[in-house]
């Protein structure tokens, strides 16, 4: 992971479009994630969409030697699923579409929940509560403020609530690079860890099991999921440091109040 690098006001600007344009996706696929679509299907409609309508790039492809656009994690997947043709989402599942989108040579970061159908309580509830975790770390943003307060809020939130931290996989600095500096943990201690400036851009992006925080890769290299096959959720935004807090760069039309 390369150094913490400070972007300027023109890169900010630029990075707010790739932001936009990435949350326009997932406002895309709003109207076409349902039950009885492939997982494939929708890394496919993603990729064309991104080439063909917002003229962008999709910052996954070809990286570290993945070939998909996209990362779909069904239910007990943590992070990292690899789409296929003959995984199909099926009421009462929950899914995590993780997408990242280049535009004027800078990258934004970005994942949603979706739930299919019948849903049950407890799923619906882990979806939930990761989504205000999230949340939990983002409003701690802002110039003074230190890393591990963020990752200790998230932990404080989601352990309140019964859950477990997944350790393994982190939020990260972004910009030209998909991964920079810094590395941005979901648990820490308070008044600990790199001091936040303004300039600074990263994501914030909380893996959140329902039961213990031990994790496996399966034999495809990528997929991770849980120990115990009880379900994980996450919930991600790219964001920046600005003068007084934060701007989430990758905020969705129906974020905005």
């Amino acid at each position: 992971m390369s150094e913490v690098t400070l972007k300027s006001a023109d890169e900010l600007q630029v990075m707010r479009q790739s932001g936009r344009l990435l949350a326009s996706v997932f406002s895309y696929l709003d109207n076409q994630v349902e039950a009885g679509i492939s997982t494939m299907d929708i890394n496919n409609l993603v990729e064309r969409y991104i080439v063909d309508q917002l003229k962008a790039r999709p910052a996954s492809k070809g990286q570290y030697g993945y070939q998909y656009v996209l990362n779909a994690s069904v239910n007990n997947v943590v992070c990292h699923g690899v789409p296929s043709t003959t995984q199909k989402l099926r009421s009462g599942d929950i899914v995590n579409i993780d997408i990242t989108l280049e535009q004027g040579g800078f990258i934004a970061d970005s994942s949603k929940m979706y739930m299919m159908g019948d849903v049950a309580p407890l799923a619906r509830r882990l979806v939930d509560k990761t989504y205000v975790a999230m949340w939990e770390g983002i409003r701690l943003v802002k110039p003074g403020a230190r890393l591990g307060d963020i990752g200790h809020a998230i932990q404080q939130y989601a352990q309140k609530h019964g859950y477990s931290i997944v350790r393994e996989y982190c939020g990260h600095g972004i910009g030209r690079e998909m991964h920079e500096g810094p590395q941005v943990l979901h648990f820490g201690q308070p008044g600990k860890g790199l001091v936040l400036q303004e300039g600074m851009t990263f994501t914030i992006e909380p893996m959140i099991n329902q039961g213990k925080a031990k994790i496996k890769r399966k034999n495809d290299g990528w997929t991770v999921v849980t120990g115990d096959k009880k379900l994980s959720a996450q919930w991600e935004h790219t964001l920046a440091v600005t003068s007084k807090g934060y701007e989430v760069l990758t905020l969705r039309d129906e974020e905005r109040s």
